[in-house]
């Protein structure tokens, strides 16, 4: 059987690239999910043609795609929405310290731009034990679903509320609500991978180490 034309590959590596560029775009620029964005790309790029799965990209590349969209594009406002939402992000954890909160999603991998909410995932005994919490402290909340960090059809209890801010408009926070037992199955980052969760001591570590990257330049140049 004769290999497979290198054309073939090319092109498939070209509409998938295409197809990742596109729907990363539509997560910068319009705040779509990563599923919606893959999905209207692949069909504007793709039309009613079938849409073969070797040629979706995966969140990955999306991701790639979007950081460098955010530094094409929105280089001069993103990196300070970022710090504003990690910042945010601390201090809402610290609120819910006792439910073992972590940061996940674009405010933590560092694509988070103005369209962007803060998803933090808790662990605690009882979903009610969040739910008693948050309306003692009269937090009106909306309750939805999202899948499990595992994978499968398991769906787990979200908490979604405005958290206003003083001169701004409020952010939007979303609590992933899981068993302690969990906590234990909690995805880890392994060498060379991206850390897909942090704690507050893991966020606080990488604010500190991005800012002294970002003064690097500066000192140099002042040296």
């Amino acid at each position: 059987m004769s290999p497979m034309p290198d054309f073939y590959q090319s092109e498939t590596e070209q509409l998938r690239a295409e197809i990742a560029g596109l729907a990363a775009r539509l997560i910068a620029e319009d705040g779509a999910d990563y599923g919606t964005a893959k999905r209207k790309a692949a069909k504007q790029i793709l039309g009613n043609n079938k849409i073969r799965g070797e040629v979706m990209p995966d969140n990955a590349q999306i991701e790639d795609e979007v950081r460098l969209y955010n530094e094409l594009f929105f280089g001069d406002t993103q990196p300070a929405r970022l710090k504003h939402l990690r910042q945010v992000a601390l201090q809402v954890m610290q609120e819910l310290e006792r439910f073992s909160p972590y940061v996940v999603g674009a405010v933590l991998n560092g694509t988070a731009g103005d369209h962007s909410d803060i998803h933090l995932q808790l662990f605690a005994s009882s979903p009610k034990d969040v739910e008693i919490y948050l309306l003692n402290k009269n937090v009106n909340f909306e309750v939805s679903e999202t899948p499990h960090f595992r994978g499968g059809s398991q769906m787990m209890e979200t908490l979604s509320f405005l958290l206003p801010q003083r001169g701004a408009d409020p952010e939007g926070v979303h609590l992933t609500l899981y068993d302690i037992d969990d906590l234990r199955g909690s995805a880890r980052s392994g060498p060379g991978k991206r850390a897909e969760r942090a704690d507050a001591a893991a966020l606080r570590r990488l604010m500190e180490e991005e800012e002294a990257r970002a003064g690097q330049p500066h000192s140099e140049e002042n040296s």
